[in-house]
């Protein structure tokens, strides 16, 4: 990570780091996965749904993974050293097959980060409140044929103005996909594709989506959160705003557009 990738991620709202962790332990980790699906990794035939989700991996090579150096050095970049919690498991894989049928699960939308009681969708807020970045972490090769996440570039920048009348409370999902999907409309499209070992990092406003697998290579990914050690500021006495606050406070002056 340098100035020039900062700045990308400010534009872009994202910046994909190749080799952020080594392709042995891309390999370890998907060894794992494909145990916990129950499939065979040789016989198509066995694969029998579009999305598998795995959860609970915490064993050393996803811990391995979260942690090399260049990813820590870029947290301390993008959100500000000693901001961010470290990670030592990768929450849910959505490991996507090649399918007929639609997964239906490919709507664009931004992460939900909390809970609030009595709720059934996970709220945001403009504050970003539980939710440091948004990763990608790839586990196996993925080409445009593979499924990759969808990205609207410079989307991060269209949310906040859309967050702001939320206040602190924050707003679902679910009642916010509408407007985000017309805010940003005009964006380019980008696709997170890569190989084992290269990662994500996105900003939390970042409009994306998954989209169905009509290619012949399962696709091996986690998304988890960066959880923030403090929250997220957009008034600081002292200036010192990390990436993420300085891209928010920009899309608030911007607005959609």
């Amino acid at each position: 990570m340098d100035d020039t990738l900062v700045e990308r991620f400010l534009e872009d709202g994202f910046v994909r780091m190749e080799g952020a962790f080594p392709p042995r332990v891309a390999e370890d980790c998907a060894r794992l996965l494909w145990r916990e699906t129950g499939y065979d990794p040789e016989d198509p035939g066995t694969w029998k749904e579009p999305v598998v989700r795995v959860g609970g991996m915490a064993q050393g090579p996803f811990a391995a993974a979260a942690n090399t150096p260049a990813l820590h050095e870029a947290f301390d970049l993008l959100v500000g050293a000693g901001r961010w919690e470290p990670r030592y498991s990768l929450g849910t894989f959505p490991l996507r097959f090649p399918h007929e049928r639609d997964p239906g699960d490919t709507g664009w939308h931004i992460e939900g980060s909390y809970l609030p009681e009595g709720e059934q969708w996970y709220f945001t807020n403009l504050r970003s409140r539980d939710r440091a970045l948004l990763m990608l972490f790839l586990f196996s090769e993925v080409t445009e044929e593979d499924a990759p996440t969808r990205i609207r570039v410079g989307s991060h920048l269209d949310v906040p103005a859309l967050l702001e009348p939320y206040g602190e409370a924050g707003v679902s999902g679910l009642e916010i996909a509408p407007r985000l999907v017309e805010a940003t409309a005009h964006r380019p499209l980008a696709h997170a594709t890569g190989r084992p070992g290269d990662v994500y990092l996105c900003h939390p406003f970042l409009v994306h989506a998954a989209q169905p697998h009509r290619g012949s290579r399962p696709r091996f990914m986690a998304q988890p959160p960066l959880h923030p050690a403090a929250p997220c500021e957009l008034e600081r006495a002292d200036g010192d705003y990390s990436a993420v606050e300085a891209a928010i406070r920009r899309g608030l002056t911007a607005g959609p557009r």
